[in-house]
């Protein structure tokens, strides 16, 4: 089996300033802002232990990366993916988002390839579908959240009935509405509305004239 990357080394030092940066102040507009969970997980963190548990370390690939200075050269460009990537600013940067996801399918495809004779290849390692994710004490949905933007298929539980609000108003109902136009008889008849391109939730934001809770999240529901 690979070893990851998350295995052997992090930027650990951007991570950590990233974090503390969010978690002395919620950005607005972003659900921590509205509520405070209470072992919240910094989204810095998250999103960078998520790219780093699926993507490969280069140590993994000695066919292409020979030699140690090789290996870390390329470690060092995929810390610089995740230095970009846990900025809060990147949050719905599509260049950014997709660089990660690009790594992500890539070794997604290289573990396929690996496993193409498993008895079960069909199911468990599809080079066209990445593994699901499932946190079954999603708590506020930082974890699930954060996966779904990078491309993994997320699936989120909780016992607590506040705690299972929240993950469906982050992560269940904008996915279903992703892309789509304002449904609101007011804002059906404004032409420009309707006949603009809707990136991700946008539209769902434009429910309710005065945009409430979900206009509040449109931006960080935008990557999803």
């Amino acid at each position: 089996m690979r070893k990851k990357l998350i295995e052997v080394a992090l930027p650990l030092v951007a991570i950590n300033l990233e974090a503390v940066r969010r978690k002395r102040k919620a950005p607005a507009g972003y659900p921590t802002s509205l509520h405070k969970w209470w072992a919240q997980r910094p989204l810095a963190a998250a999103r960078a232990v998520l790219f780093a548990q699926m993507v490969d370390d280069p140590s993994s690939h000695p066919d292409i990366f020979r030699t140690e200075k090789a290996q870390e050269k390329e470690r060092q460009r995929l810390f610089r993916i995740i230095e970009d990537l846990v900025k809060w600013e990147n949050t719905t940067n599509d260049e950014v988002l997709d660089r990660a996801r690009s790594e992500i399918w890539q070794s997604w495809r290289s573990a396929c390839a690996d496993y193409v004779e498993h008895q079960q290849a069909k199911q468990m390692f599809d080079r066209f579908t990445l593994p699901a994710f499932h946190d079954p004490f999603a708590g506020g949905g930082s974890l699930p959240l954060e996966a779904q933007r990078l491309g993994l298929k997320s699936y989120a539980s909780d016992l607590n009935p506040v705690a299972v609000l929240i993950n469906k108003a982050m992560i269940e109902i904008p996915q279903k509405f992703a892309g789509l136009s304002p449904v609101n008889p007011e804002s059906r008849s404004h032409v420009d509305l309707i006949g603009r391109d809707w990136k991700g939730a946008h539209g769902l934001g434009r429910v309710h004239t005065n945009y409430a809770i979900m206009a509040a999240y449109g931006d960080n529901f935008g990557a999803v």
